[in-house]
């Protein structure tokens, strides 16, 4: 895992296609813009994990792009 120190208005890019800008702190929040093409999807981690819950426990098992969505965010 990489960390970085960002203040208020830097970026980060990614793979020269997704930039990661810090726009506000807040105490303990951090607002991030994200600019990326629009055909990546952007989840948030907990939502994921929500859905996977939610899946599993509906069928028994988690369909295959979710999976892979998953993994992505995992690494």
């Amino acid at each position: 895992m990489l960390i970085l120190t960002r203040k208020c208005g830097e970026s980060l890019i990614i793979n020269n296609e997704i930039e990661l800008k810090i726009t506000e702190i807040s105490g303990d929040k951090v607002k991030i813009g994200i600019e990326a093409p629009k055909d990546y999807k952007i989840l948030r981690k907990e939502l994921c994990q929500t859905v996977e819950n939610n899946r599993a426990a509906a069928s028994g098992s988690i369909p295959e792009e979710m999976m892979q969505m998953i993994a992505k965010i995992k690494k």
